[in-house]
């Protein structure tokens, strides 16, 4: 009886050191694929080609999604501004407002998000079809390592990618609560940009930036691991693991960007 009590005792022990266990596993296997993929990205024979393809594809293509979650974001964040600055008597800060939150939060964070509905998605869906089709074994078998041909030039494009789409989604967001704020709701147009010239420094735009480059590395660390380890899922091979994966792979991704924002935001005030 005694034997008994004690292992039903230990049961939820073992199962929360096994959870702890499969978690460490995980977070060694992103970020060894990750650190591989970086330094084969700055060891030569370098892959221009395949970069600027990821460039064009993580970049050019997110751009008219970028400028409209931008503008939109803009419009509603000077409609609301104006009406609660108006209360305190400071509807002429409106634009520092506008221009603080987009480039300090909303820019890089809601860039991030929509890099990752957009690419991300499509980045472990490729890559555990690859695995599925036994194309990544395939390029094993030819000695070619399927993380300096595959994963390091997403790697290297999405750093490139993700802080010049922030910079667009910033000066787009800032034009869009410039249209709400001025042409709109009646604030002088020099009142709304030199409140923006005279309250933004350098390190508001730095923290913006620092900030979106950390999200590409953990975006794409995240997607390119749950596509790269497709055949790990609960589904294993398959459409249904490519589609399980392919879900993790965006869910995880925007959990950790929601994290590592308030961790980065922590750090740099």
């Amino acid at each position: 009886m005694k034997r008994i009590k004690n292992n039903i005792t230990a049961v939820p022990f073992i199962f929360l050191g096994e959870k702890t266990l499969k978690i460490i596993k995980k977070l060694g296997r992103v970020v060894i694929l990750f650190a591989k993929g970086l330094f084969f990205g700055f060891i030569p024979p370098f892959q221009f080609s395949k970069i600027i393809d990821q460039i064009y594809f993580i970049g050019a293509k997110s751009m008219l999604l970028i400028c409209l979650v931008g503008s939109f974001t803009g419009m509603v964040l000077g409609l609301q501004g104006y009406y609660t600055l108006v209360k305190f008597g400071a509807e002429g800060m409106l634009g520092t407002a506008v221009a603080l939150s987009i480039i300090r939060e909303l820019g890089p964070v809601l860039t991030a998000l929509m890099i990752t509905g957009r690419a991300g998605s499509a980045m472990a869906a490729e890559l555990g079809i690859m695995r599925n089709s036994e194309q990544i074994d395939a390029l094993k078998t030819m000695n070619i390592d399927p993380v300096r041909f595959l994963i390091s030039p997403k790697i290297i494009a999405s750093i490139i990618s993700f802080p010049l789409l922030t910079a667009v989604f910033d000066v787009i967001g800032i034009l869009g609560g410039f249209i709400t704020g001025s042409l709109l709701l009646g604030i002088d147009t020099g009142t709304y940009f030199s409140s923006i010239e005279l309250n933004l420094v350098i390190s508001d735009i730095s923290e913006g930036l620092i900030k979106s480059i950390i999200f590409a590395s953990l975006v794409t660390a995240i997607c390119c691991y749950y596509g790269y380890y497709t055949h790990k899922t609960r589904a294993g091979f398959g459409a249904k693991g490519v589609s399980q994966s392919t879900t993790s792979a965006v869910v995880t991704s925007s959990v950790f960007i929601m994290a590592g924002d308030y961790v980065v935001t922590s750090f740099l005030l």
